[in-house]
């Protein structure tokens, strides 16, 4: 704790030496566009002294705004517009604006672009190409955070594609203006005002989140309501599409399941009923009328209360297929969550998502995809890869992240997400042999699907800051940079979103980051070390509580996880207890059958071991858990 003091000290004496930094009040998130010093404005006026981007759809005038915004905040002097290419012009091209284009487009898709600094006719000229004008939108952002940090302009040679498709924020937001799980504030969603009055902080938004590549969101909460489906609430939808249309973000919203009995009193929500099919399909052709580009549906259904179809001995694959059916003719998709667990299972909680849907492999249709939380519990500090990632490869799999920190000191603890969103990316789920990492199989490389997906559960609210503080900005900047590019290290990204928050100065950066890079961890360490989980207080999941045992379900209780007792502590999860270590591929299961062989982060998640066991320091595991605790607040 001493230590990230002094660094954060450090951080705010040197940021005091910039007026800017002292007035900054959050809102202009990374988008910031101080001006640049000295000979740092002049390398960028160099650059962009005029912008040539022809074009007349809403798009193209959003990246020629957001140009003249970002150059003139730097430089002091907002470019000009041009239809002629000049010396240190951004020209800003498609095959379609541009026939004879001098780089190459085919691999770039539709949200791809490039970046080269070329000469044409002799001049000097930095062009920015795709194949469409969201692509150029997320070329013109990519620009704009290259000036921003001090990179160098005059040599550039950028190509960048997404490998993921579906890039989505999915927000908890409730009709009433509450968010669940929310520490930011109110929904930043007026659902009172809308649709006619649309205020800026929608149009920032979306400014937001194309600079960093997010390209969907839902609107309303997985705990639906089905207010959200009537007439009002899809004008509403409507105008807040219409806004982010410009910025490629397509609207998708969350549906309940028995929808077609609370607002048209049907008998019934059976997925395999005529009439409820035909309800859907209906509504569908309602929401497309009013939103011809609208994404699909996201779908919580048999988990914590909600109805679905297993109410009707039907499967998910029955429900997710009567739904994708309704969006299908419009080019729509579905997105069910794979998070579930049953009040009358008695299977180790942690089990019950692979054992419901493992065995409906393939069963899915072609615009499903079946979304699945990072870990197979519930959004933990640490939580080993869920063990269905890996074990469907018939059947798309969407990642979900949750970036409001439920569990992770909610909008008070400064815990990057960076490294647990790296750490879950990059683990090996050996489903094809080494290497078959869990963003292969969410970027559809392993198993070749085409239908890709991540969501991450938004932390932004009406706070000034949007997320409740200027440092849990971060882990949405973290989570858009990681959806475009699963291979971006946490620091990478961590001195990116730095550098463009507050200065470049490296004397800045560097304390900065590092603060950031350690603050998961010691989250870990003074919340769940060694693979505890689960141990946090009720109902609002804030600090500590190992003691709650007397709540309604038994896996809502941390002793249930916790199992400690007179001679150790930990949840069996092999042959000997509930066997969980079997749904994961052969060479997992073996390592982490033996606790001498299981990574010592997770050690408590697999194994229940007495208070003496040695770890490999030669600590007692009693002094190693007391060693981790002091650690992860000295």
């Amino acid at each position: 704790m001493i230590a990230r003091l002094i660094c954060w000290i450090l951080a705010m004496a040197m940021m005091s030496l910039t007026p800017v930094a002292r007035a900054e009040d959050g809102y202009d998130l990374w988008l910031r566009y101080r001006p640049a010093e000295g000979a740092a404005a002049a390398r960028i006026a160099a650059h962009a002294n005029v912008i040539m981007a022809p074009g007349d759809s809403a798009t193209m005038q959003a990246i020629r705004d957001e140009l003249q915004r970002g150059v003139g905040g730097m430089t002091g002097t907002s470019p000009a517009l041009s239809d002629t290419i000049q010396p240190g012009a951004l020209w800003l091209a498609t095959p379609k604006t541009a026939p004879a284009l001098p780089v190459k487009t085919n691999d770039l898709g539709q949200e791809g672009y490039a970046i080269r600094s070329i000469r044409v006719e002799g001049k000097p000229v930095t062009l920015i190409a795709a194949n469409s004008d969201s692509g150029l939108l997320h070329g013109a952002f990519h620009w704009l955070r290259l000036a921003q940090s001090g990179a160098v302009l005059d040599a550039i040679d950028i190509r960048s594609a997404p490998r993921i498709d579906l890039r989505l924020l999915n927000h908890w937001d409730n009709l009433d203006g509450t968010v669940e799980r929310g520490y930011s504030g109110s929904s930043i969603w007026d659902w009172w005002r809308l649709p006619d009055w649309k205020g800026p902080r929608y149009t920032d938004y979306a400014r937001a989140n194309a600079s960093i590549g997010i390209n969907g969101t839902v609107l309303n909460n997985v705990n639906a309501k089905s207010d959200s489906l009537t007439a009002p609430y899809i004008a509403k939808a409507a105008a807040l599409a219409d806004v982010f249309r410009p910025y490629g973000i397509k609207v998708y919203l969350s549906v309940k399941w028995t929808a077609p009995m609370e607002l048209d009193g049907l008998k019934t929500a059976d997925p395999l009923d005529p009439t409820v099919a035909a309800w859907w399909k209906a509504k569908a052709d309602e929401i497309y009328a009013a939103i011809p580009d609208f994404g699909g549906f996201l779908v919580k259904a048999n988990s914590e209360g909600q109805p679905g179809p297993q109410d009707y001995n039907r499967t998910h694959a029955d429900g997710a297929n009567m739904l994708a059916a309704a969006v299908k003719p419009h080019g729509g998709i579905v997105m069910w969550r794979a998070f579930v667990y049953a009040h009358d299972d008695p299977d180790d909680r942690a089990k019950q998502a692979y054992a419901d849907f493992k065995p409906l492999d393939g069963q899915f249709a072609d615009n499903v995809i079946v979304q699945v939380k990072n870990g197979a519990i519930d959004f933990q500090p640490r939580e080993p890869f869920h063990p269905l990632f890996g074990a469907m490869p018939k059947t798309p799999l969407m990642m979900e992240f949750q970036i409001t920190k439920e569990y992770l000191g909610q909008s008070t603890h400064l815990t990057y997400l960076g490294p647990l969103f790296e750490e879950t990316l990059k683990s090996d789920t050996f489903a094809k042999g080494k290497g078959s990492t869990v963003a292969k199989v969410i970027d559809g490389s392993l198993d070749g699907h085409r239908l890709t997906g991540i969501a991450g559960v938004a932390n932004i609210g009406t706070d000034r800051d949007w997320s409740g503080s200027i440092f849990n900005q971060a882990d949405w900047y973290a989570f858009g940079r990681m959806a475009w590019n699963p291979d971006l290290t946490a620091d990478a990204v961590a001195r990116e979103w730095a550098a463009l928050t507050f200065t470049p100065d490296k004397a800045v950066v560097e304390p900065m980051v590092a603060m950031m890079m350690g603050s998961r961890e010691a989250a870990v360490d003074y919340m769940t070390p060694l693979g505890l989980a689960h141990v946090m207080n009720t109902g609002h999941h804030y600090g500590p509580a190992p003691w709650v045992s007397d709540l309604a379900r038994p896996e809502w209780n941390p002793v249930y996880y916790h199992k400690a007792d007179a001679t150790g502590i930990g949840f069996d999860r092999t042959k000997t207890g509930s066997n969980a270590i079997a749904q994961y591929a052969p060479p997992i299961a073996k390592r982490l059958a033996d606790p001498r062989t299981t990574p010592e982060r997770d050690l408590l998640w697999f194994h229940h071991l007495p208070w003496d066991y040695r770890l490999a320091s030669g600590e007692t595991l009693w002094d190693g858990m007391v060693h981790r605790y002091d650690r992860g607040v000295a």
